[in-house]
């Protein structure tokens, strides 16, 4: 983690807060903690707030303020962060089918490690994992805390259609396909949760600073919370995270 944040311009309406070098959860802290000082001040130029593993990615009306202003006003934030108390991070549940025709790969991925299927379901489904970030298509996430011992690599070959809401598994990263899209991740399970709906307001599930938990469902369940989605009666579950992971 850098002493001091850098400020780095981007385009004539853009500003950077470099804030590191390397991805931790000290660095993810401090960009949360700089999102949160930011949004709070309320600041009339800013239009969007974009944090990264590293970096924040500050969109701003150059009519309104100048580069230079606005690094003079982030600097005076800066300053008071370490006085600031971030409210408690969720912790958003998301039932996951794992296996069989909604999660193909898990014998590959088990096979790879060494483990049984269930032993893959147990290993993917304890940590609660940090939203580091936002990216690739509307709402995926990349997430840290995915244990070693169930890293993989990608497919050899791509797939052309992978569906919405499938969990996969890429080297040591874990993620939901929030639309259909292509993609090599190897597919474990599916989620019926509608992690990116144009319809909703927002239209993300998840953002920066979150925790996810992937919860096993069989495919009744599966089916259940499916039907439920449909008729708008279902309620995601959400926690607050007990001390930081």
């Amino acid at each position: 983690m850098y002493e001091k944040i850098k400020f780095v311009p981007s385009g004539d309406s853009g500003l950077i807060l470099e804030v590191g070098n390397e991805i931790s959860k000290d660095i993810n802290k401090k960009i949360r903690a700089l999102g949160y000082c930011i949004e709070e001040k309320k600041l009339d130029e800013i239009i969007e707030i974009i944090p990264t593993y590293t970096t924040i990615l500050i969109i701003y009306d150059s009519i309104k303020s100048s580069y230079k202003e606005l690094v003079e006003k982030l600097n005076d934030i800066e300053k008071s962060i370490n006085n600031i108390k971030l409210p408690p991070a969720e912790v958003i549940h998301i039932p996951t089918l794992y296996g069989g025709d909604y999660g193909m790969d898990l014998e590959n991925v088990a096979k790879h490690n060494g483990l049984t299927r269930d032993e893959v379901i147990d290993i993917h489904s304890s940590p609660n994992y940090l939203v580091y970030m936002l990216g690739f298509t509307p709402g995926f996430t990349y997430l840290g805390g995915m244990s070693e011992k169930i890293s993989t690599p990608r497919l050899e070959i791509p797939r052309e259609k992978i569906p919405a809401g499938s969990v996969g598994i890429a080297g040591s990263q874990t993620g939901i396909y929030p639309i259909d899209s292509p993609g090599g991740w190897q597919i474990i399970g599916r989620t019926p949760l509608k992690l990116f709906d144009p319809e909703r307001n927002p239209s993300v599930l998840l953002k920066a600073g979150q925790y996810l938990k992937f919860e096993p469902v069989n495919e009744e369940e599966y089916h259940t919370i499916c039907k439920k989605i449909i008729e708008d009666k279902y309620d995601i579950k959400k926690t607050i995270l007990k001390g930081e992971e």
